[in-house]
């Protein structure tokens, strides 16, 4: 019997195939939660395990190192193992990583905890987005992709504060150990709604327009466009409370207005996607660029401030969603290894701006780390405007599979 056509779902039906999506949706919300939790709960880890707090904060750095150096090495080992029961089996390691940290005795032990979690999020976010997409037809997949981000989007905005407080009310470790519960019942979840097939069958498993030239000129503007916004976002608070005055009891409530921005940002450019790529791109990394000049110039402005703050929180949110769904359609290659190596530029782009933004904070002060952003996310912005004549360079683009020149032609 013929194996199915790579650029066509695997047979599903549209209820379960959304079911499934939500629950991956949900893992990544975890996931991402997971990712910056230790620094809601820091000061009580460290009065916790007897450790400095610049220890403590090193959790989210090793975690984002580890995502780094796994994602691509993982993705290849695992490259022909069905993602059913791949992504069990990775949500099944997520859930022992967070009770295990929820148990920890000392901070050793938390730390290998926290490796272990990264390994997993790391080969998560590698795969999650072919398997979740390729059970939708090609002309929805943008917008599959969004609702898919959504759950990674609430992870700073409803996860890490429920998580604090949880961690005020109860113990730090209740919220670790909550992460670990639900992520057991997401694995069952996934065993149950994800249909069994080959890697190589999914509906994503490969690029709709493949194209190596184009896959570079993506990685770029990740690392670039990344870096530009993180740097803005890791020193926000500094900013908000050292250049542009606010109250520190004002704090979480602009945080808050730049996570929910976020949700809004990746719903919205959700519904566009599909029919118009490139603009996404463009438009998000235009906003960026908007964004951080007004943080930069109007710093004395609390509601040009805050304006600023929500429109860097909406574009940064849209901006994940438009270079997931870009990897999907240019991958040279697998699917998989294409978004392993999307999310390492993503994470190469967050250490750049974090490195980045701290040097800028101590020459110059809060003020100048817009400034920089703004100028990172510009030349993203260069190099997307730059891409026809850059692919050009490198030769003729790819000729479509005929599905998708049928696809393009019933889709514009």
């Amino acid at each position: 019997m013929p194996s199915p056509r790579a650029d066509a779902p695997p047979l599903t039906s549209p209820r379960r195939a959304v079911l499934a999506l939500t629950v991956l949706a949900a893992g990544a919300f975890c996931f991402v939660t997971s990712e910056t939790l230790p620094s809601g709960l820091l000061t009580m880890i460290s009065d916790s395990l007897g450790v400095e707090q610049s220890t403590t904060g090193q959790l989210v750095t090793v975690y984002a190192v580890i995502v780094v150096l796994f994602s691509l090495p993982l993705t290849r080992v695992t490259a022909r193992v069905p993602r059913r029961g791949l992504l069990t089996v990775t949500l099944v390691v997520f859930a022992t990583a967070s009770l295990l940290a929820a148990l920890a005795p000392s901070f050793g032990v938390l730390a290998a905890a926290r490796v272990l979690a990264g390994v997993s999020h790391a080969l998560f976010w590698s795969i999650a987005a072919a398997a979740a997409t390729g059970l939708f037809p090609p002309e929805v997949r943008g917008r599959m992709v969004a609702r898919l981000s959504i759950g990674s989007a609430l992870g700073p905005v409803l996860g890490v504060p429920l998580g604090t407080w949880l961690g005020q009310q109860l113990d730090w470790r209740v919220p670790f150990a909550a992460i670990g519960a639900v992520s057991v019942v997401l694995a069952i979840a996934v065993l149950a709604l994800v249909p069994r097939y080959a890697p190589e069958e999914g509906g994503a498993a490969r690029g709709l327009t493949p194209s190596v030239s184009r896959f570079v000129v993506l990685l770029v503007t990740t690392c670039l466009a990344v870096a530009g916004g993180m740097a803005v976002l890791t020193y926000i608070a500094p900013y908000v409370l050292d250049h542009a005055g606010f109250a520190d009891r004002s704090l979480s409530l602009v945080l808050a207005v730049s996570g929910a921005a976020g949700v809004v940002g990746t719903t919205v450019v959700g519904r566009f996607l599909d029919q118009h790529v490139r603009a996404c791109r463009v438009v998000t990394l235009v906003g960026l660029v908007v964004a951080h000049t007004g943080l930069w110039a109007f710093g004395d402005q609390p509601a040009l401030v805050v304006a600023g703050v929500a429109l860097t929180g909406g574009c940064f949110g849209a901006l994940a969603a438009t270079l997931m769904h870009r990897g999907l359609q240019v991958a040279p290659g697998n699917t998989d290894i294409a978004m392993a190596a999307v999310s390492t530029a993503f994470n190469i782009g967050i250490a750049a701006g974090a490195f980045l933004g701290g040097r800028v904070l101590d020459a110059g002060g809060p003020q100048l780390v817009p400034l920089m952003g703004a100028g990172l996310v510009a030349l993203a912005l260069v190099v997307v405007l730059a891409e026809p004549v850059l692919v050009a360079r490198r030769g003729a683009p790819p000729v479509p599979r005929p599905a998708d020149a049928v696809m393009t032609s019933t889709t514009h």
